[in-house]
């Protein structure tokens, strides 16, 4: 069953010069906190308007349906401007993988972060030669794994064209070139052909979707016959009820934060995939493991499980305290005129998407990974 929901409107040109006017003409000079602060005003002062319009003044027990309809409706101007912001940040606290990942007791960050990534390709039965779709690929970070690790052939996909730029830089760095290809696109109304994917996966990217049917549709048009979708999924448990005010604020906060129109919850996305056509073979919710480290200890750290002096800086950047360091630290810089208006608040967005995340996992009412393995009937 094909989605009604309209995707937005395209203007790739613009897109494009929005990207050289924040960036400047070389946007993979600098990386991390350096770039982050090192925007063009004028631009960053756009992109904070275009992506806080949709939250500024506004709380669940505030905000009204058509607040609601027109963060779905601008879903792209949305996401595409919350990565202009927050790429940077992210790629400082987190690295070229923005995602989260299970824990083994003593494992390193890094480590954890590549088995989540091999885990997926391994339950997908990714092999050398695939033709493999990667939506919402941010710069590339996974993609870079899965093809190391599977030799297959891999094009990512983003609606973003500063994150593209960069993940095309780095896969041409790493001698990824002939392997990796990335692209400008929305994931709703992609230009490929029809059947053109032995493999699709998503890692925490189509939760920027407004509705789930819409990419999932897509997703489904373009992968081959017999072919499989794997897909870590954020979404909100069953035991999220959006008639209590804590849940939904915990998910409001997730939304603002993260870019996100709505979250849905998982029985939400199930169906979706169903009502598209495909065919579950593999679904379970890895937060739910009760592993003895838990996912989101980066964002709340208990300083025991770092294993190295790498894990330290990485698990700082992203503790409550590099958090408080970072965002005052940004906030300094921007009334003494070295970073862009705007930054700090992109850090607080940031912070409360942390906070948020973090309780919603203690309060069992959100997953960053559940996981789903599709088939598409031959």
């Amino acid at each position: 069953m094909a989605s009604t929901f309209v995707p937005q409107k395209q203007d790739r040109a613009s897109d494009a010069q929005f990207k050289t006017a924040l960036h400047g003409k070389n946007s993979t000079a600098k990386t991390g906190f350096i770039a982050a602060i090192s925007k063009n005003a004028d631009a960053q002062k756009a992109a904070v308007t275009e992506y806080f319009k949709h939250w500024d003044n506004k709380r669940p027990s505030t905000e009204t349906e058509e607040d609601k309809k027109t963060r779905l409706e601008e879903y792209a101007t949305l996401t595409k401007h919350y990565y202009n912001l927050v790429t940077d940040f992210y790629e400082y606290g987190w690295g070229t993988s923005f995602h989260f990942s299970r824990f083994y007791s003593g494992e390193a960050f890094r480590q954890s972060i590549a088995r989540h990534e091999h885990y997926l390709a391994l339950k997908m039965g990714l092999k050398a030669g695939m033709k493999v779709l990667d939506v919402g690929c941010g710069v590339g970070g996974p993609a870079q794994e899965i093809s190391r690790f599977t030799d297959c052939n891999i094009t990512g996909l983003n609606n973003n064209d500063y994150q593209v730029e960069r993940a095309n830089y780095y896969a041409k760095r790493l001698g990824l070139a002939d392997k990796l290809n990335f692209v400008k696109g929305d994931f709703m109304q992609m230009d490929f052909e029809p059947e053109t994917f032995d493999a699709v996966y998503a890692i925490e990217a189509t939760v920027h979707a407004p509705v789930l049917e819409g990419v999932y549709g897509e997703i489904y048009k373009v992968l081959k016959p017999g072919g499989t979708f794997g897909v870590y999924e954020w979404v909100m448990t069953d035991k999220y009820d959006e008639s209590i005010p804590l849940h939904r604020e915990v998910c409001y906060g997730i939304e603002i934060g993260d870019g996100i129109p709505k979250m849905y919850k998982a029985e939400v996305a199930e169906q979706a995939l169903k009502n598209v056509g495909f065919e579950i073979v593999h679904q379970e919710d890895l937060a739910a493991r009760n592993d003895d480290v838990p996912w989101y200890y980066p964002l709340a750290p208990e300083w025991k499980y770092c294993r190295s002096i790498g894990d330290l800086v990485s698990i700082f950047r992203t503790s409550w305290l590099g958090r408080q360091v970072t965002m005052k630290s940004v906030g300094l810089l921007e009334k003494l005129h070295l970073a862009p208006a705007g930054s700090q608040k992109v850090t607080e967005a940031l912070e409360e998407a942390a906070v948020n995340l973090v309780l919603g996992a203690k309060l069992g009412l959100f997953t960053p990974m559940m996981l789903y393995v599709a088939k598409k009937p031959l």
